[in-house]
């Protein structure tokens, strides 16, 4: 923009036509680049209007002295453009920090191993500005065995983190006390129904959450899942992908209130070298370029075999980043369980 705009008032010596790119040239420099480049392009404008004006002979006259001057203030703007940004860049930076602790804080990484179980999860925003959400994910040794967890809350914000934490609270305390999945259920439930209560009525009335709770009991080549809502597991085995729909699914938690008696958990082989996957909607739901939703049985079928869970995630994350080809409508968090050979459960 300075070549052209400098080409252009040497061409018309008595009309700078080139003054408008010249301008505009600082300012975008001011807004996109560092102030080392701003400086650089504001001194060369001042400068390139020196010696056009000491060329055209107008330098000492008004018309000279009053180009000069719009040029000098032109730079100033400039540099006060890039300040500003800066500014607001700092802020922004101190703003992602604070998020990236808070959602360390509230959605902390799982073990990576638990017995003969590698375990891997991660949580993508649909924005990348964004670094908390609604998806949650945990996994616990007990004394029943492994529990897992994997959830989406309704909503999005501090109101979907507030439940989320809670979420995630009541299933590591309860997780440890509750006989089965179905009591560990009713507790959870009840601490978000008790989280509810504090908020207004339209949230308590539309609240609720999604989640599959699972348990792989110790020394056992099998799982059991109890499904509320929440879109089914995959397990992976080989190059072959099933889903463990459930056959009879319960209400999201935080129903309750609909007094429909929950499901049973259901019992699926878990064997040595298969993996257990969980997903949120946000991959179930992700869309092609012609609507379509996401199907991780077609996608990941014949990929396989996956040794590791890390393995899993990373194909799956590239999988959908490329089916959606371009930014997503929402977060999704994944976790991945694989029984590897030649461990034993237990110390």
């Amino acid at each position: 923009m300075i070549v052209i705009g400098t080409v252009l008032n040497i061409l018309s010596p008595r009309y700078y036509w080139g003054d408008y790119l010249l301008g505009a040239a600082v300012v975008v420099t001011g807004a996109l680049l560092s102030l080392r480049h701003t400086f650089t392009a504001a001194a060369t404008i001042v400068l390139v209007q020196l010696v056009l004006l000491i060329k055209d002979g107008y330098f000492g006259h008004v018309i000279g002295t009053l180009s000069l001057i719009s040029a000098v203030f032109t730079a100033l703007v400039g540099l006060g453009v890039n300040r500003v940004v800066a500014s607001h860049s700092r802020r922004l930076e101190v703003v992602r920090s604070v998020a990236e602790a808070v959602q360390r804080a509230v959605l902390p990484a799982p073990p990576a191993r638990v017995g003969p179980l590698a375990i891997a999860a991660v949580y993508k925003t649909a924005q990348i500005e964004a670094l908390i959400g609604g998806d949650a994910y945990a996994v616990q040794e007990t004394p029943y065995g492994t529990r897992l967890l994997i959830a989406d809350v309704r909503g999005k914000g501090l109101g979907a983190v507030g439940t989320v934490s809670v979420l995630l609270g009541s299933f590591r305390e309860a997780a440890d006390q509750a006989a089965d999945l179905v009591v560990l259920a009713e507790r959870v439930e009840r601490a978000l129904v008790k989280e509810a209560s504090s908020r207004e009525e339209s949230v308590r009335m539309e609240g609720f959450v999604t989640a599959v709770l699972g348990e792989i009991p110790p020394g056992a080549d099998r799982v059991q899942l109890l499904n509320c809502g929440h879109p089914s597991p995959y397990l992976l085995k080989g190059d072959t992908v099933s889903s463990l729909d459930p056959g009879e699914p319960s209400l999201p938690l935080g129903m309750s209130s609909l007094g429909v008696p929950r499901a049973e958990p259901e019992r699926w082989p878990f064997p040595t070298g298969a993996t257990l996957l969980l997903v949120t909607d946000g991959v179930t739901e992700a869309r092609g370029r012609c609507g379509t939703f996401y199907e991780p049985v077609s996608r990941l079928g014949g990929r396989g075999p996956f040794r590791q869970p890390d393995e899993v995630v990373e194909v799956l994350i590239r999988d959908v980043e490329r089916w959606t080809d371009g930014p997503r409508d929402d977060d999704m968090a994944i976790l991945a369980i694989t029984r590897c050979a030649g461990v034993l459960d237990g110390p």
